[in-house]
């Protein structure tokens, strides 16, 4: 009888064989699978309805940058630094400009940004002037750091130039005066506008108190010199007695130093002076266009003389004064014509108050006939009983 192990001897040797060999060839496949997906990176596809990683920052787009942003290599340009646009209005702090997330490409688009909460330089601010709802008044604010002595007015300076097209800047020089700067104030107040005022030192010891209502109307006011002498034609000591005075009168006058803003007389700017305001951190104002209203006698032409020049040039600094009758007369028909020909008004503040020199501010004092320890003013010290 044969035995099955000897029947089935070879066959299942061979069996065996088949197997083991079968054996060795999956090893060898599934190793090289291995190898493989141990040397290749596995990109995982982020889903396309997910939100965006919380613990990463989303991407913002770029908002425009506004007028005192720095500049491209990450520093503030000069008219950039010098002159800041401050609020036309007082005391609300504006909402800030809602910027959305970016959304990834296919969620749905993103809600628009809110509007920004105030108008761009270029657009006119609402005017609030109760009793004369076509009132001009004031477009924005500005306010100048005189560090250094910046200049403005391109007649003379050309660094500074921060108006947009149809801005206008008002100032007056010469007073204070009586009659005239009282008329040239009630203008502007039916208007609800602002001007920038350049006493000079002696008409401010002469008429005080008008001075003080240009203040407390909230205008700016700066300084014209003490006498309005020609400091071209003065020794470089003359010339600084001359601006020192002027500072320390106009500070008497309102019973707290002015702003660091002068105006030469008849703009004449001899070089040195020049550097001896930048020294002393006070700016200088030159103009855009003069009226020339001193040589000028009739209302209508001051008008006829500021609408041509800012027809032409389409902006700037205008220079008058408060001192001139014809100006005083010209006044509420002149800014009736400004807001009907588009124009809109800034108003130029200092950051912050000159610094008059003890000196000249005593010297003034002794300058007054039995000076008394009161400075009030009339209307307070005479009092109509019957």
């Amino acid at each position: 009888m044969v035995s099955a192990e000897t029947s089935g001897g070879p066959k299942m040797r061979f069996a065996a064989a088949a197997c083991a060999l079968a054996i060795v060839v999956c090893v060898a496949v599934f190793g090289a699978v291995l190898a493989q997906r141990a040397t290749t990176p596995v990109v995982a596809s982020a889903p396309t309805s997910a939100a965006p990683d919380a613990a990463a920052p989303a991407a913002t787009p770029t908002p425009a940058p506004p007028a005192s942003a720095p500049t491209a290599a990450g520093k503030p340009s000069p008219a950039q630094t010098v002159v800041a646009t401050v609020p036309a209005t007082p005391a609300v702090a504006p909402a800030p400009m809602a910027v959305q997330p970016m959304a990834p490409a296919t969620a749905p688009p993103a809600a628009p940004a809110a509007a920004p909460a105030v108008p761009p330089p270029t657009a006119a601010a609402p005017v609030s002037c109760p009793g004369h709802p076509d009132a001009l008044g004031v477009s924005r604010v500005v306010e100048i750091d005189t560090t250094g002595g910046p200049g403005f007015g391109f007649e003379h300076f050309k660094q500074y130039d921060f108006l947009q097209p149809g801005e206008v800047v008002l100032t007056f020089d010469d007073g204070p005066w009586p009659h005239n700067t009282a008329e040239v104030l009630a203008a502007l107040a039916a208007n609800c506008t602002k001007a920038v005022f350049f006493p000079i030192g002696e008409h401010t010891m002469w008429a005080p108190e008008i001075l003080k209502q240009v203040d407390a109307a909230g205008h700016t006011i700066g300084s014209h010199t003490w006498s309005h002498k020609d400091l071209s034609k003065l020794t470089a000591q003359d010339a600084k007695d001359e601006i020192e005075k002027g500072i320390s009168a106009v500070a008497w006058g309102l019973g707290h130093p002015a702003s660091p803003f002068f105006r030469f007389p008849a703009l004449r700017h001899p070089p040195e002076m020049v550097t001896y305001l930048g020294e002393r951190n006070i700016a200088i104002f030159s103009t855009d266009m003069d009226s020339f209203d001193f040589k000028i006698r009739k209302p209508d032409q001051v008008i006829t003389s500021v609408l041509t020049k800012l027809k032409k040039n389409g902006k700037g600094i205008v220079l008058m004064h408060d001192f001139q009758r014809a100006t005083a007369d010209a006044a509420p028909e002149l800014l009736k014509q400004l807001k009907l020909n588009g124009y809109r008004i800034v108003f130029m503040k200092a950051k912050g108050p000159v610094q008059t020199l003890t000196a000249y501010d005593e010297e003034i004092v002794k300058s007054l006939k039995l000076p008394t320890v009161t400075n009030r003013p009339t209307s307070d010290v005479v009092h109509t009983i019957q």
